[in-house]
C-alpha cells in the first residue's frame, strides 16, 4: 500500500473516531440526498411518488444496511463496537452487585499478591541499579575454590588485585572495598556506624558524586583521615549542618576531616561512611576483598572474560595448587546485592502465581455460574439475529471489565502488600527496601494481567454459555468440576511447600546449641585501636567491666568470650601435637578466648577434668577441649594431661596442657555439626587481635531489659566513649540464624492459607450452584423414596470425587515443585510422607466443610417445592 493512501486514510479514521456525531449527520444528509435523487428519476419516468419513494428505498438494500457498510468502510467500527460492548457491560454489572463484588474481591485477592511480590521483584531483580551504566559494572574474581578459611562469595586478595589492576586493558577504572564498622563519638552517645573503607577510585566506578563537597582523591595520601558521610548520618547525627565540610569527627577515636555527604538516594551495603582505603602489597599477610570494576565503553562482557582468565592462568601457583582449583568469574555488580535474595524471591513469586491462577479458577466458575442463569437471555439475543460470535464477544467483554476492576481493587490492595511482605522478609537483606513502591512498570504488569485474566478465564464460560446444543448444564458441572480439581491440586502444592518449610522450622528448633541460650544476655563491645594497644590495657578494661557486672542486682554469673556462639566473627585454624601426630586432613578447630566461669555462666557441660579458674595464668599455659577433639584425636579417652600448641613452631612455654574436655557447641548456626573447639583463658593470651573483639554474657533471673539497661550502664561508667546499644540475649541471637527460614514459613504459610480459603470458596460455589440446579431432580429422588442422608450422601459423594481428582494431580505437582525447596530444608526431605499426609488431610477437611452447607440445603429440599422448581 503507498505512503499517500495512509495519509490520507489515517485523518479520516480518526475524524471518524472523535467527530462521530458529525460523519453521522453527514452520512445522514448523504444517504438522503441520494434517496430524494433517486425519486426525482422515478417520478419523471412517470411513477407516482409513492411507488418512486417505495422503489428509491428498495434500491438501497435498507437504509440501515447501507449506513453499517459506510461505518465499516471506515475501519473504526470495532473501536464503537467496544464502546458498546462495554457500555452494555457496565450495565450489566451495576445491575448485579452481588456477583459483581464478589468476583472483583476474589480476583483483587489474587491479583493484589502477584501485584506485591513483583514490586519487590521488579526493583531488585529487573530495574537497573541506581549508579551510572550499570550495565558496565561488574564484580571481579579470582580466589581458590573450598577454602574453608576466605569469606564467601566473589572477591580477590589484596596481591592480586594491584597485579590485574598493573596489567589491566579491558576496565576504565578499578576499586575494591571492605566493611568496617567503626565508633562515632562526639556527635551524641556513642555509636557503632556501618562503614566502608575504600579505595579512591571506588566513587569514580559507581559512576555517582557526593551532593556536598568532594570525594576520596589520590591526593589525599598526604592526608588519609579524610571521610565521606551518608545523607542519612549527616541529618540523625550532625542535624543537616550544611558547613559540615571541612569539619573534624571522631571515629574509633581518631580525628576525622569530614570531606563530603553522599546523595540522599545513594546506598551501598546499608554503610554510613565511606573512608579511604590504601591497598599496599604485603608478603606476609594479603587480606581478601570484593572488587568492582567499569568496562570501557565498547567492550563486550566475553573480552573482560578472556583478559581475566589470561591474568590468572599467568599467576604463578603453589607446589599443591592447580589452575582449575581458582574461581575466575566476572559477575554483574547485582549479584552483590541479591545473591542471597534471588532464589527466595523466585520462589515467593511462583507461589503467589499459584494463588492467582486458584483466584483466577474460581472467578471462571463465578463466570461459568453466571452463564448457567442467563441461558434464557442468550437464547433470545441468539433468536433476534445475534451470532454466536457476538455473543462472546459481549461476554468477554463484561469478564474483562469485570477483571479490570478486580486489578484496580488489587492495586489499591497491594500498596499495603508491599510493606508488609517487606517487612517479614529478613531485615537488611532486600537491597534498596526504603525505596521500593509502585511504579509504571508495575502498573502496566496489573493492567496486563488484569486484561489477560479476563480474556482466558473468560473464554471458556463465554464459550460454554454460547452452545446451542443440548446437556448444557452437563456441560456447565464438568467444567466447573475440572476447575475445582486444579484449585485442590494448586492449593495442595502450596501447602506441602508451606508443611516442609514449617517441618524444617520446628526441627531447627528443637536443636541442642550446646548450651543454655535462657537467661543469657550479651553485651559486645570492640575496643578502639588509638586507645586500647596493648593486651593487658585490654584486660584490664574486661576485668572492671566483668566486676560492674558482677555487682548487678539480679546477676547470678558473668563472664566473657571474644567469639561468642551462633555470631559470624570466628577464627578458625589448626593445632600441634606434642607427641609429633599429624592432624588428619582437613581437621580444623574454632579458637574461642574466654573467661573463667565462662562455661558455667553458659551452661555448657563439663565432660571430665576442670574448667578455667582465676589461678590460670601464662606461666604454667593450659586449654580445654570439646568432646568431639578428644574423640577424633584420644579415642582411649586419655587427653586430660596431654599437650598441645597454637603455634607453627612451638616453644617450650607455647605448649598448653588440657585441663578438661566440654561438651560441643554449635558455634555457627542450629544446621552445621556441632564444632570442634580449642579454649584458651584470655589472661594467658598476649595477642591483641583475640582480645579486641570480645562479648560479656550475664546469666539473670530478673526481667532482661531491666537488666540489659544497667549492663549499659555499667559499661558506660568503665568507658563512656564505647557504643553498648547491642545487648541482646541468647534466645534471640540463635533466633537471628533462623530469620531467613522463619520468613520463608511465614510468607509461604500466608499464601497457602489464601489459596486453602480460595479453594474453600470454590468448592462451596460449585457445589451450590450444582444442588441449585439440581433441584427438580432432588425433589423427584426425595419423592420416590429418597432420605435426607441419602441426599447428603449424594452431595459429599460428589465432593469426595472433585477432592481426589485434585488431592491426587496436587501430590504429583507438588513432588515434583518442592524440590526446589531442597536447599531451604533441614532434616526433612522434599517427599516427607508425613508432611504430605497432613496436607492431605487438611484439604480434604476442608472441601468436606465447604460442601457441608450445600449438602444440608439439598437434603432439607421439599419434594413438592422441588418438581414446581423448573
Amino acid at each position: 500500500m503507498r505512503p499517500e493512501h495512509w495519509f490520507y486514510t489515517i485523518p479520516l479514521r480518526l475524524r471518524s473516531l472523535f467527530r462521530r456525531s458529525r460523519i453521522e449527520r453527514e452520512l445522514d444528509e448523504e444517504l438522503q440526498f441520494q434517496i430524494t435523487q433517486r425519486i426525482e428519476q422515478e417520478m419523471a419516468a412517470g411513477k407516482s411518488p409513492e411507488e418512486a419513494r417505495y422503489n428509491a428505498l428498495k434500491a438501497m438494500d435498507g437504509v440501515e444496511q447501507r449506513k453499517e457498510e459506510c461505518r465499516d468502510a471506515r475501519g473504526v467500527s470495532w473501536f464503537e463496537d467496544l464502546v458498546q460492548d462495554a457500555r452494555y457491560a457496565s450495565r450489566v454489572l451495576i445491575k448485579m452487585p452481588g456477583f459483581t463484588a464478589v468476583a472483583a474481591l476474589v480476583l483483587a485477592l489474587g491479583i493484589s499478591t502477584n501485584t506485591s511480590v513483583f514490586t519487590i521483584v521488579n526493583a531488585v531483580l529487573l530495574q537497573p541499579l541506581p549508579f551510572k551504566d550499570p550495565g558496565r559494572l561488574f564484580l571481579i574474581s579470582y580466589r581458590p575454590k573450598n577454602n574453608p578459611f576466605l569469606p564467601p562469595g566473589p572477591n580477590m586478595s589484596d596481591r592480586d588485585y594491584l597485579e590485574f589492576r598493573r596489567q589491566d586493558q579491558v576496565f576504565e577504572s578499578i576499586a575494591t572495598f571492605s566493611n568496617e564498622p567503626v565508633t562515632l563519638t562526639g556527635a551524641g552517645d556513642p555509636v557503632l556506624v556501618n562503614a566502608l573503607q575504600v579505595t579512591p577510585d571506588f566513587l569514580r566506578v559507581l559512576g555517582v558524586n557526593p551532593a556536598i563537597g568532594r570525594g576520596l582523591h589520590p591526593e589525599d595520601q598526604a592526608d588519609p583521615n579524610v571521610v565521606l558521610l551518608s545523607d542519612r548520618l549527616w541529618r540523625g547525627r550532625f542535624g543537616g549542618d550544611p558547613a559540615i565540610v571541612g569539619k573534624p569527627i571522631t571515629l574509633n577515636g581518631v580525628s576525622y576531616t569530614v570531606a563530603g555527604v553522599m546523595q540522599p538516594s545513594f546506598t551501598f551495603q546499608n554503610a554510613e561512611r565511606w573512608t579511604r582505603l590504601d591497598v599496599r602489597p604485603d608478603s606476609h599477610n594479603s587480606f581478601i576483598r570484593p572488587v568492582i570494576g567499569r568496562l570501557k565503553p565498547g567492550v563486550p562482557r566475553q573480552q573482560a572474560q578472556a583478559e581475566l582468565q589470561a591474568f590468572a592462568d599467568r599467576q604463578p601457583l603453589a607446589k599443591t595448587e592447580k589452575r582449575d582449583s581458582f574461581d575466575v568469574r566476572l559477575l554483574p555488580l547485582r549479584e552483590l546485592f541479591v545473591a542471597d535474595i534471588r532464589k527466595q524471591l523466585l520462589i515467593f513469586f511462583g507461589a503467589v502465581a499459584f494463588v492467582f491462577l486458584i483466584a483466577s479458577a474460581n472467578f471462571a466458575n463465578l463466570l461459568l455460574m453466571r452463564g448457567a442463569s442467563r441461558q434464557q437471555e442468550i437464547a433470545v439475543r441468539a433468536a433476534l439475529g445475534a451470532s454466536r460470535g457476538r455473543l462472546v464477544r459481549q461476554l468477554l467483554a463484561e469478564s474483562t471489565l469485570l477483571s479490570l476492576v478486580g486489578g484496580s481493587l488489587g492495586v489499591l490492595l497491594s500498596i499495603g502488600g508491599v510493606r508488609a511482605l517487606l517487612a517479614l522478609l529478613p531485615t537488611g537483606k532486600v537491597p534498596h527496601a526504603a525505596a521500593i513502591q509502585l511504579d509504571g512498570w508495575v502498573l502496566a504488569f496489573t493492567f496486563g494481567l488484569s486484561l489477560l485474566t479476563g480474556l482466558v478465564f473468560g473464554l471458556a464460560p463465554a464459550l460454554t454459555a454460547t452452545r446451542r446444543e443440548l446437556r448444557e448444564a452437563s456441560r456447565h458441572q464438568t467444567l466447573r468440576g475440572v476447575l475445582v480439581m486444579a484449585e485442590i491440586s494448586l492449593a495442595l502444592v502450596l501447602l506441602a511447600g508451606a508443611g516442609l518449610l514449617i517441618r524444617s522450622l520446628l526441627q531447627m528448633r528443637s536443636v541442642n546449641p550446646g548450651f543454655t541460650p535462657t537467661n543469657i544476655l550479651a553485651a559486645t563491645v570492640d575496643l578502639p585501636d588509638s586507645r586500647y594497644h596493648e593486651a593487658a590495657q585490654m584486660r584490664a578494661f574486661h576485668e572492671r567491666v566483668l566486676a560492674a557486672l558482677s555487682a548487678l542486682p539480679g546477676v547470678e554469673s558473668v563472664a566473657a568470650v571474644n567469639f561468642i556462639p551462633f555470631r559470624p566473627e570466628f577464627v578458625r585454624g589448626d593445632f600441634q601435637l606434642e607427641d609429633g601426630r599429624q592432624l588428619p586432613r582437613g581437621f580444623l578447630v574454632d579458637k574461642p578466648v574466654v573467661s573463667p566461669n565462662y562455661f558455667r555462666t553458659m551452661g555448657i557441660r563439663l565432660v571430665s577434668g576442670r574448667e578455667f579458674t582465676e589461678r590460670d595464668n601464662p606461666l604454667a599455659p593450659v586449654t580445654l577441649i570439646s568432646e568431639s577433639v578428644a574423640r577424633q584425636l584420644w579415642p582411649g579417652g586419655d587427653a586430660i594431661g596431654k599437650r598441645i600448641s597454637m603455634e607453627d613452631k612451638p616453644k617450650p612455654s607455647d605448649w598448653l596442657t588440657i585441663v578438661g574436655i566440654v561438651a560441643d557447641v554449635r558455634q555457627q548456626s542450629l544446621t552445621d555439626k556441632p564444632s570442634a573447639s580449642v579454649y584458651q583463658p584470655y589472661p594467658q593470651i598476649d595477642q591483641p587481635f583475640f582480645l579486641g573483639h570480645m562479648s560479656f554474657v550475664v546469666k539473670t533471673r530478673q526481667n532482661q531489659t531491666a537488666v540489659a539497661s544497667e549492663m549499659r550502664s555499667a559499661i558506660h561508667i568503665v568507658d563512656r566513649e564505647l557504643p553498648t546499644e547491642s545487648i541482646t540475649g541468647m534466645v534471640a541471637i540463635i533466633a537471628e540464624t533462623t530469620t531467613e527460614l522463619t520468613s520463608q514459613t511465614r510468607l509461604l504459610g500466608i499464601f497457602s492459607i489464601m489459596a486453602l480459603v480460595l479453594a474453600g470458596i470454590g468448592i462451596y460455589g460449585v457445589l451450590s450452584c450444582s444442588v441449585a440446579e439440581r433441584t427438580h431432580e432432588i425433589g423427584i429422588r426425595m419423592a420416590m423414596g429418597a432420605g435426607e442422608n441419602d441426599v447428603l450422601w449424594m452431595v459429599l459423594r460428589h465432593t469426595l470425587v472433585l477432592a481426589a481428582g485434585g488431592l491426587l494431580l496436587g501430590t504429583l505437582g507438588a513432588l515434583a515443585v518442592t524440590q526446589v525447596l531442597t536447599k531451604f530444608l533441614f532434616e526433612v526431605k522434599p517427599s516427607d510422607p508425613l508432611t504430605f499426609l497432613a496436607v492431605t488431610g487438611i484439604l480434604l477437611i476442608v472441601a468436606l466443610l465447604s460442601a457441608w452447607v450445600p449438602a444440608r440445603r439439598a437434603a432439607r429440599v421439599y419434594p413438592l417445592v422441588a418438581l414446581r422448581h423448573e
